[in-house]
């Protein structure tokens, strides 16, 4: 006689909400490591059971936190990036401290197949809607890079060099930093410089 499959709690459900925020927070504090269910449980002040009532899994678990957190970054990058200063924003998300989770995961990768899997699929996903946004604005402003640097090219190297940056700063090595940051800054200036006050205003006028 087969079995009845196993309920499982809604993925709209109050309480899964709470979980995914305990084990967020859980991660955010102390690594990946501290994340189980018998942790999240007990931060949530529940019981084990129903934290695999919504999660089958600890795998299950991860997955749905790298899922939410996914859809709500790519919703926000393309938000952003549809600003009146698009290289400025980029750079921003890409060094910006924030990126604390991505990085607990992908230490977890290592060790977690389907996390690993799952990670790369939604990387894709993201640079994929990054650079979308950022090209479509590009051709909406009068930004003039030179014919090389593609949206793609300058969505590679932003990325990096932020990414190298965060990476670093969280060893406490800074050597070279802020000759890199003042190369950016540089850059940014010369090719989506603040707009003046008066050229602002007949903008909005126009």
């Amino acid at each position: 006689m087969t079995a009845a499959p196993r309920r499982m709690g809604t993925e709209n459900s109050k309480t899964r909400q709470v979980l995914l925020d305990v084990a967020e927070r859980l991660m955010l504090e102390e690594g990946y490591a501290s994340v189980g269910i018998r942790r999240v449980a007990r931060e949530a002040e529940v019981a084990p059971a129903l934290v695999l009532y919504y999660f089958r899994t600890l795998d299950d678990l991860f997955l749905a936190m790298l899922r939410r957190r996914g859809d709500h970054e790519m919703e926000r990058v393309a938000r952003l990036l549809d600003g009146p200063r698009p290289l400025h924003t980029l750079w921003r998300i890409a060094s910006h401290p924030g990126n604390a989770l991505t990085t607990e995961f992908a230490a977890l990768a290592n060790h977690r197949k389907s996390i690993r899997t799952e990670l790369a699929a939604y990387a894709d996903r993201y640079r994929e809607a990054q650079l979308e946004a950022l090209t479509r604005r590009l051709a909406q402003t009068d930004v003039r890079l030179p014919a090389e640097v593609t949206p793609a090219v300058l969505l590679m190297l932003t990325n990096a060099l932020g990414r190298i940056l965060m990476m670093e700063n969280t060893m406490g090595m800074t050597t070279r930093h802020a000759e890199a940051v003042e190369f950016v800054e540089h850059f940014l200036q010369r090719y989506e410089p603040a707009a003046k006050t008066g050229e602002e205003s007949d903008r909005r006028r126009s």
